[in-house]
């Protein structure tokens, strides 16, 4: 052991304090390692001065918005890494798996697997060589197909599809299986945002923000709660630094301090860059225990309501908005109990935040007329993540603060279009309305039913239930919790078909049949019957907008998304009188029909082709209510989450800056000082000391369920008392797979119950 009265006196190998900014010099350099490593020395560069512009393709990565008068520099360094990534020089080629075999490669990291390069030619696993070898296109469908038709019963495939499936793709994607005979679709909104979609529409009758780019610089105050934009959307600080700069208060929430909320250093200002400036971001910075998100959010409302009663006492009109919550709202009655009946004590013990600390922040909501309220994934992904969105609604209805000006609620979505494909119809539970256009539009009965999110997928596939998957993009298996039962359950079916730009582990959990359909990447010209073709996406703030990739295909056999999906409909309903080919064709046709299901989109070809593009509708931004009643709701729960006792550690999984999802471009995470390796946990000094530990000591971590993360190294970190961080996906195994929210069906990722124990 070390010595316990400095917890910082080991060296550890690969970790040291990092001091500089978010952006500045380091993510210049960054971005310039990342187009060495993946595009060489002679790289054409193009491809970044194309990213969101209005005549360029759309990120890849995350989906804040573009500004209205983009610049010729208009990407970040993850943006930038999602790029070189896609637009390697890299090939995994039929020579490449005739060299490695499948035994071979389940041995590789997630990191090799993708490193290795784009694919280029359709493979099918020969489980007599143990190889992947070649097939020709119309052999692909067509066992694809046969897969398909064999099933005894069309609930026995899920179609799984990520979020950078673009507009066009994911609504022949639903079409397709919809037509099959099945709403089974597993999406990865199911694991990040879920709790958004489902619990929004009960408060405020959308599952969606209400702001646009344009109210954060009208905003008088803006909370960041559960989030990282400096590794997960950092184009985001862009916005945060401008709003700083005009004196708007930025008050954050997190249990880890983030590099990323503190100061940032713009590479697109040579002020900035040429001097020892940065830009203060937080305000303040209020490091909440892991999971105690909700009790801190009652704390905010209590300490308003006492602040509101004692202004009246006062003489004062009060610190409510009387009059919105009497048109616009009901249930303030209960939720007005229910925080009174809630006691500062339990709220502090539960909160890990002083009185004085949830106090300060209301004083700062409480002062400001307009506020914007983002978050992220630190809110969704608990058991509790639905009941503790609706407490973000609940504080911005108390002040008004949905459907003006400068004011909102802001989920910081994931993947460029995870918003978009839920929007077009990649929906587990559709509504009536929609499936009776559907099937008025294409001369189908869409089935009814409700089918499958990605947990009740996954459980449907682990207890022999589900026998197909088709995967349009993403890493599922690795994805989700629990990979012991995961992988398990992909092993265990008929047929497994992934659409994917690289090679990873979903390929090699081989079922009797394993496909690999190689597609286009977003940065690529996609040509057509009818001529290059373009796509849409719609960003977090519900802008829809074009994507026209470039860059020359990384293989001539390469096929676009719209076209595999097609393919393969036609190779499993042949009977079935709808045209495919004439779809795909020409991409404008797709959107017609997009139009023709979802009114949203009218005009849809004539708008996507403004420079920007359009919003869609989003009722509450204009104070209506998509509700039974037409009301805004105040919805009451009881505080779940921390439970503040002093020997409870509640574990996060988080990103590092070198990885987007269950993409690791690289072994370093910059802001938080790791350098060239994965197996840390960051925990606070004063609990490892507790227990005996200290900075740099190789630990078990042990999740009440009994499973184990072996052999990892403790970090102390700047992180809230009772908690730890450790890196997703490797964490997973923590997580069992029926450890989720009832209500969204989101996993349980970032409040997993663990103890630490010496490793042996």
């Amino acid at each position: 052991m070390t010595d316990k009265a400095d917890p910082l006196s080991r060296d550890v190998p690969g970790v040291e304090p990092y001091d500089g900014p978010a952006g500045g010099w380091g993510a210049l350099r960054a971005v310039a390692v990342a187009i060495r490593e993946q595009m060489g020395a002679s790289a054409d560069t193009r491809a970044l001065l194309q990213m969101n512009q209005p005549d360029g393709f759309d990120c890849p990565g995350c989906a804040w918005p573009d500004p209205r008068h983009t610049s010729s520099f208009e990407f970040c360094e993850n943006g930038a890494k999602a790029v070189t990534w896609e637009a390697t020089v890299k090939r995994v080629d039929p020579d490449f798996f005739a060299r490695h075999s499948a035994t071979e490669l389940l041995g590789w990291t997630d990191h090799q697997l993708e490193d290795a390069g784009r694919l280029t030619h359709p493979l099918r696993y020969d489980p007599a060589t143990d190889h992947f070898v070649p097939i020709p296109w119309d052999e692909a469908f067509a066992r694809v197909g046969a897969g398909l038709q064999a099933l005894e019963d069309p609930n026995q495939a899920e179609f799984y599809c990520s979020g950078r499936a673009s507009n066009e793709a994911a609504f022949l994607y639903q079409l397709f299986a919809r037509a099959f005979g099945t709403n089974n679709f597993p999406d990865c909104s199911n694991m990040c945002h879920e709790a958004t979609s489902v619990g929004l529409p009960q408060s405020i009758g959308v599952g969606k923000g209400t702001v646009t780019l344009d109210d954060f610089e009208q905003a008088d105050a803006i909370f960041c709660i559960g989030h990282n934009p400096g590794t997960n959307h950092p184009r985001m600080l862009t916005t945060l630094s401008n709003a700083a700069r005009r004196g708007v208060p930025i008050i954050v929430a997190n249990p880890m301090k983030e590099r990323g909320l503190e100061r940032f250093k713009s590479p697109q200002h040579p002020t900035e860059m040429l001097t020892p400036y940065s830009t203060q971001l937080a305000s303040a910075y209020h490091q909440v225990r892991v999971g105690g998100d909700m009790a801190m959010l009652k704390g905010m409302m209590k300490a308003l309501l006492e602040a509101d009663a004692a202004d009246l006492a006062a003489g004062g009109s009060g610190l409510l908005d009387r009059p919105f919550i009497a048109e616009h709202t009901t249930g303030i009655e209960a939720l007005r109990a229910d925080i009174e009946g809630t006691s500062w004590e339990e709220i502090v013990r539960r909160s890990g935040l002083t009185r004085d600390a949830i106090e300060s922040m209301a004083r700062v909501y409480g002062q400001a007329d307009r506020v914007i309220l983002c978050y992220g994934m630190g809110i969704t992904q608990h058991e509790h993540g639905t009941a503790t969105v609706q407490m973000l609604a609940n504080l911005l209805l108390l002040r008004g603060n949905i459907g003006k000006p400068g004011a909102g609620i802001c989920p910081l979505r994931g993947h460029s279009n995870v918003q978009g494909d839920r929007t077009v119809g990649i929906t587990e539970v559709p509504g009536e309305a929609m499936l009776a256009r559907l099937d008025a539009r294409f001369g189908i009965t869409a089935p009814r039913a409700h089918g499958h999110a990605a947990v009740e997928a996954l459980q449907a596939m682990r207890d022999g239930r589900a026998r197909a998957f088709i995967g349009l993009g993403g890493n599922l298996a690795v994805a989700m919790p629990d990979p012991e039962a995961s992988f398990a359950a992909f092993r265990n079916l008929d047929l497994s078909v992934s659409i994917l730009t690289k090679f990873n582990r979903t390929c090699l959990l081989l079922a009797k049949e394993t496909i690999v359909l190689p597609c286009l990447g977003r940065t690529e010209l996609d040509e057509q019957a009818g001529g290059p073709q373009w796509v849409s996406v719609e960003d977090s703030m519900s802008m829809v907008h074009a994507s026209r990739g470039k860059l020359k295909p990384a293989a001539p056999d390469l096929k676009s998304e719209p076209a595999i999906v097609a393919g393969m409909a036609k190779a499993a309903l042949p009977h079935v009188a709808i045209d495919w080919d004439w779809l795909v064709a020409d991409y404008d046709r797709i959107r017609d029909a997009i139009e023709a299901v979802f009114p949203d989109f009218r005009d849809f070809n004539v708008r996507v082709r403004q420079k920007g593009g359009f919003r869609l509708t989003v009722g509450a931004s204009d104070r209506v209510w998509n509700t039974p009643d037409g009301k805004a709701h105040f919805l009451v729960h009881p505080i779940s989450g921390a439970s503040g006792a002093e020997s409870e550690l509640l574990l996060t999984t988080v990103r590092s800056h070198d990885q987007y999802n269950t993409t690791i471009y690289g072994l370093n995470d910059r802001y938080r000082g790791v350098t060239g390796r994965r197996d840390v946990i960051f925990a606070h000094a004063e609990d490892l000391a507790a227990r005996g530990l200290a900075h740099g000591d190789r630990v078990d971590v042990v999740a009440a369920s009994g499973r184990r993360l072996a052999g990892y190294t403790v970090v102390a970190h700047a992180i809230a008392r009772g908690s730890l961080a450790a890196y997703y996906p490797e964490a997973n195994c923590l997580v069992p797979l029926d450890d989720y929210d009832r209500e969204s069906g989101t996993p349980a990722y970032k409040s997993i119950p663990v103890t630490l124990r010496p490793t042996a």
